[in-house]
């Protein structure tokens, strides 16, 4: 790892966020830490080079082209059944059963064992129908692992300042 990876800017990150860097340079740390701690448990950043993370995976979804990892970004989420109140609610659902522990390695590791699942590429670039049914679980599951996750780093990161 020459630490270009999404892990070693967690980790960076995070160390600047509990230094005594100025106030702006430590909420520019938070806002990347955010953005990389969800990045590391969408399971696209954990895939194949080849593709591009699933942006070169072209595929037909809910009557439109994309790609797999917009599909997973926010396709799948914008089209959850019941709305973003049911994905909520199946988040709540999710808390308890959260492991909130881990570091980032173990994150991004999660994440490339999710996407050399059998079935996680869709055959013939076409969302089959029940790919959503599928595979929300998986996306349920790696919401409330971010959050709760994100919590816990924050929370050791900062500590009780």
């Amino acid at each position: 790892m020459d630490g270009s990876c999404v892990v070693a800017a967690i980790e960076r990150q995070a160390a600047v966020l509990a230094s005594k860097a100025p106030d702006e340079t430590r909420l520019k740390a938070l806002k990347y830490v955010v953005h990389f701690v969800a990045d590391a448990h969408q399971p696209l950043h954990g895939a194949f080079a080849d593709d591009r993370g699933g942006n070169s995976y072209q595929l037909q979804a809910y009557g439109r082209g994309t790609n797999l990892h917009a599909l997973w970004d926010s396709g799948l989420i914008q089209a959850w059944p019941g709305g973003s109140q049911a994905l909520h609610g199946a988040l709540e659902s999710e808390k308890a059963l959260t492991d909130t522990g881990g570091s980032p390695a173990n994150w991004a590791e999660e994440s490339c064992r999710i996407v050399v699942t059998e079935g996680f590429y869709p055959t013939g670039h076409k969302l089959e129908a029940d790919y959503a049914q599928r595979w929300g679980r998986t996306l349920e599951l790696r919401l409330a692992q971010a959050g709760a996750r994100l919590a816990t780093l924050l929370n050791s990161t900062l500590g009780t300042r």
